[in-house]
């Protein structure tokens, strides 16, 4: 199927090379240079994934992001020539699904955005007749009664534990940081510390791993991930 591609960067060079990359795997891309020219076009292409320069005059690509996180999911992975965790947690937090640093292979690009559309079509959540009802592969979660499953087979969990892998479980593959994971099993406000969260997390993984699921990823400086394909 035909993916449209928005890439957004002020360098010339850059933006010519992922828009090529981009078409050579038969997606029609679509370059801008700034953010405000950015949010135009995505209203009149309604894209399948942007491609997302964090450092651009004017408008930042935090900014964009911010902007296009009021009116839609669509996937969004940032471009950015500094390897700093900082930067890549804030990108993740505000809305982007990866985090690409450059200079960068255009095939690792397009094997990544390859992954992201692979998640959305195949591998992402589905509502399995009820909205309260998520299902990823072998784990399904019932987020009224609280109750997590793998295979139909029963995990008895904390209501912590419960929400963090919820909250992983909205968006396979998605790498959460501490912060967000947080805010996701903390719906109140409340403040722990990140080893409050790595706690919770090795035991959490620990009762999937005595049914024989490992599912859960760590990402080195950043957080955790759970697997697109169990």
């Amino acid at each position: 199927m035909n993916k449209r591609v928005l890439v957004v960067d002020d360098s010339d060079d850059i933006r010519t090379i992922v828009l090529a990359a981009m078409e050579n795997e038969g997606w029609t891309a679509f370059g801008v240079d700034d953010g405000e020219s950015a949010l135009e076009r995505f209203d009149e292409i309604q894209p399948d994934l942007v491609v997302l320069d964090i450092v651009m005059p004017g408008m930042s690509g935090t900014d964009v992001c911010r902007e296009i996180r009021q009116m839609s999911n669509v996937p969004i992975i940032f471009l950015s020539a500094r390897d700093d965790d900082v930067d890549r947690i804030v990108g993740l937090e505000i809305g982007g699904d990866d985090y690409v640093t450059k200079p960068f292979n255009p095939r690792e690009l397009v094997a990544r955005a390859k992954a992201i559309f692979r998640r959305v079509e195949t591998g992402g959540v589905v509502h399995d007749g009820a909205a309260h009802v998520l299902k990823h592969d072998k784990l399904t979660l019932d987020t009224e009664r609280f109750k997590a499953f793998w295979d139909d087979q029963y995990i008895e969990l904390t209501k912590t534990e419960f929400l963090l892998l919820r909250t992983l479980l909205r968006h396979p593959g998605r790498v959460f940081s501490r912060d967000e994971l947080m805010k996701g099993a903390y719906d109140d406000g409340t403040y722990v510390s990140d080893r409050t969260i790595d706690s919770h997390i090795r035991r959490l993984r620990s009762k999937l791993a005595e049914i024989g699921a490992d599912p859960i990823e760590t990402v080195r400086g950043v957080g955790y991930t759970l697997a697109e394909l169990l």
